[in-house]
């Protein structure tokens, strides 16, 4: 329909050229003398150029008619290479994985639709387990699509566990700039790969490539910034990291947890317990709590003297009793770890609170409390109902007395 569309246009064209040359030319139309073969034809200006333009027109449907094989060949091949390609995606979402390669196998053979059939069959080949399949339809891209063969190389890389792999076929040069979803692999595969603070850099354009939904960006975002404080090799690069954060995220329970990690390990106890004592004040946690009662950092009695303050707001916290009782078991205070540890209990706090009463108890000689404790917090693992213990009597710690660790 295109082509005789076009050929209309330039006939329409044409004629319109005729009349204007005619009127031009006024009553005098011309003579045209043609001699060919010893012959002489002789006609009109105007007849001369509608004959033309007849000749012309009868040429153009003359190609036309010998082209309309090829065209139809061309076109059913485009119509079936689309079916197979629609057909080989619907038996990939699926689960049926030979089908799915039979049908893009056809796919594949179209230039328009290779890309995105090679992608899908090496998906195929690769959740069927033929390794070998999928690496010959990556191998099949060639020098064409670099960027979409980049992209399903780092996709089975990563679902294979190698993101150093992954990194290496994003960084291929004839794969720059990378689009969105290449963006967004290289983030994971450098994040998995121990890279989280080169990961969280590339946040800026993933946001503005919108690789993510907002939400799921700001999933990873936490998630990076907690990886980078982890992976922080030394005390320089751990308070970079810190106060490069946004103050919303640093308050975050996840991003504090691994910071407080990663200082108590640095030997810096002020700045984890600072740390922990603000991401709890601006957004309480319960297992924050616990982990500021648990971490081995100094100061207990500076924190003892902070969880009291926060118990008299919240009294019902298990993991805030757990921690209290830790501190006070890390004092030696053990009636107050006990009674802490009991509180603890009566509020659901399970297992943990069991085994830490159990590690009071024999740091007093209290052996059979302390069994009975420990197979409590084993009941408890199990979900099984404890069975409940008698308050004893707390017993003075001997100067040899191992203490809790």
């Amino acid at each position: 329909m295109t082509l005789f569309r076009n050929l209309l246009l330039w006939i329409l064209l044409a004629a319109a050229g005729a009349l204007l040359a005619w009127m031009a030319l006024g009553s005098d139309h011309g003579h045209v003398l043609v001699r060919f073969g010893g012959y002489d034809y002789t006609t009109s200006l105007v007849n001369a150029i509608a004959i033309a333009l007849g000749v012309l027109v009868a040429l153009g449907l003359l190609v036309w008619l010998l082209g309309l094989p090829f065209r139809s060949w061309h076109r059913r091949r485009d119509l079936q290479a689309r079916a197979s390609l629609g057909e080989g995606l619907e038996a990939l979402h699926q689960g049926r994985w030979s089908e799915a390669d039979r049908q893009l196998a056809r796919a594949v053979q179209e230039p328009h639709a290779e890309a995105a059939a090679r992608v899908a069959a090496a998906h195929a080949a690769h959740r069927r387990g033929d390794v070998v399949r999928a690496r010959s339809e990556l191998d099949g891209f060639g020098d064409r699509h670099p960027a979409s063969r980049a992209i399903v190389a780092a996709e089975l890389a990563l679902a294979d566990g190698r993101p150093t792999d992954a990194l290496v076929a994003l960084d291929a040069p004839a794969a720059q700039p990378l689009p969105p979803r290449g963006l967004a692999l290289r983030a994971e595969a450098m994040a998995a790969s121990g890279q989280s603070a080169q990961a969280y850099e590339l946040l800026g354009s993933l946001r503005r490539h919108q690789a993510w939904p907002d939400a799921e960006l700001e999933a990873r975002e936490t998630r990076w910034a907690a990886g980078m404080l982890r992976e922080a090799r030394d005390s320089n690069a751990l308070a970079s990291h810190w106060e490069a954060l946004p103050k919303q995220l640093r308050t975050d329970p996840a991003v504090a947890a691994a910071y407080a990690d990663r200082a108590s390990a640095l030997g810096w106890d002020e700045a984890a317990c600072k740390a922990l004592e603000q991401a709890l004040a601006a957004n309480w946690d319960e297992p924050l709590a616990d982990r500021y009662g648990r971490l081995p950092l100094g100061r207990p009695e500076h924190r003892a003297a902070v969880c009291d303050r926060w118990l008299e707001k919240r009294p019902d916290s298990a993991a805030l009793l757990v921690a209290r009782a830790r501190l006070a078991a890390q004092a030696r205070d053990w009636p107050a770890a006990e009674s802490h540890a009991l509180r603890a209990m009566e509020h659901g706090a399970g297992a943990p609170a069991w085994e830490l009463l159990g590690d009071i108890r024999r740091a007093q000689g209290n052996e059979d409390g302390a069994a009975h404790a420990y197979a409590n917090a084993l009941r408890a693992a199990r979900g099984e109902t404890p069975v409940p213990l008698p308050r004893e009597r707390v017993v003075a710690l001997q100067p040899d007395d191992p203490g809790i660790a």
